[in-house]
């Protein structure tokens, strides 16, 4: 599967190229239920957005591969008198990037297009720490003389700002913004799809689960853990390449893209289910690689984990670079082998399975 190809690939370019801001993920999750729809029995959305579709559902045991939907993204928060706009971050936005990349303002008649500002470098001082990028300097124009201008746009205070750039192809690695984390998205929609086209009856319900506003907090996931009440939640995400240049692999872990996912070992993380993923990647022959999180992991897993009185869950991340920006980049065989590692994992998960440790 490292090789994505007819309406799968069709799908991953729509998918990832459209935007999907936290607390705004709406048209992103019509795209991925409308592809997930023909590979599950049910397809369902909460009240703030969640979508999931469901396998072989009404089984007393419930079993959730789960990625979040959600991309980090920018609020219009002031509007000066001469027509400028300064911003505040929807999720972990980074201001360093922002300077001089185009943008599109969401308003309720639609885009309007406008570009991070800033000043030359003949008008700045180097040593002068004020001109470094920060959140309180960045800001934004769009061609207004003025605030009324700017109003008269469709724009206001709350709009939501992202960035226009799309998903394209470099070598072995897919390139754009959001592949965090859109790309777990198409990884779990994908699942779906393989136990469809292989005929697999599996012994319990599997919910299929792309959550909201996981950027600013596992906010969707914490709703829908206890909507669904699973025994068992597998999360995909993704995690730093920490062998590109400026990174400290002391510090932050020895993980690189084309070396298989990644598995982290972390108090939120069940061992008993961790250690069953590891023997299914080791019976299937796909790489993996395994890093460690300080107290929580950051992701959907601590949501799920630490819901329902504890929910045995794992985490099986997709080496990424340059997380937070607009050319995040993920190798396709990572891709490829993080979705054979939940499907085949799924396999390996009996009805009714205990993960007590004595």
């Amino acid at each position: 599967m490292s090789k994505i190809t007819g309406k799968a690939k069709k799908f991953l370019f729509e998918y990832l190229t459209n935007a999907s801001p936290t607390g705004f993920e709406a048209p992103g999750q019509k795209l991925w239920a409308e592809y997930l729809k023909p590979f599950v029995d049910e397809i369902h959305l909460d009240n703030y957005g969640t979508c999931y579709g469901v396998i072989n559902p009404g089984q007393d045991f419930k079993v959730v591969i789960e990625a979040h939907a959600d991309e980090i993204s920018w609020f219009v928060n002031y509007i000066s008198d001469d027509g400028f706009i300064s911003v505040i971050r929807n999720g972990g936005s980074d201001q360093v990037i922002a300077p001089s990349k185009r943008v599109n303002i969401h308003t309720k008649e639609g885009i309007v297009e406008g570009v991070f500002g800033w000043p030359a470098i003949h008008t700045r001082k180097a040593k002068d720490a004020s001109n470094n990028p920060t959140v309180s300097n960045i800001f934004i124009d769009v061609g207004a003389a003025n605030k009324e201008e700017v109003l008269k746009m469709g724009i206001h205070v709350g709009c939501v700002i992202t960035y226009p750039d799309e998903l394209f192809m470099m070598n072995d690695y897919y390139v754009g913004r959001a592949l965090d984390n859109k790309m777990g998205g198409f990884c779990i929609a994908e699942v779906a799809r393989m136990l469809k086209e292989n005929k697999k009856s599996l012994p319990f319900s599997l919910y299929i689960v792309n959550a909201v506003q996981e950027e600013i907090g596992l906010r969707g996931a914490q709703m829908i853990a206890n909507t669904i009440q699973p025994h068992v939640a597998i999360i995909t995400d993704v995690c730093h390449d920490t062998n590109t240049p400026m990174i400290k692999t002391k510090e932050q872990g020895d993980t690189k893209s084309g070396k298989g996912p990644a598995l982290t070992y972390a108090p939120a993380v069940h061992n008993i289910l961790l250690q069953q993923v590891i023997d299914t990647a080791e019976a299937n022959e796909i790489p993996f690689q395994r890093q460690a999180s300080s107290r929580s992991t950051g992701t959907d897993t601590d949501a799920f984990a630490y819901s329902n009185k504890g929910v045995p869950s794992v985490l099986i991340s997709l080496p990424l670079r340059y997380m937070h920006t607009t050319v995040e980049m993920a190798h396709k065989d990572d891709i490829a082998n993080v979705t054979k590692l939940i499907y085949e994992t799924l396999l390996t998960i009996e009805d009714g399975q205990s993960f007590k440790y004595f």
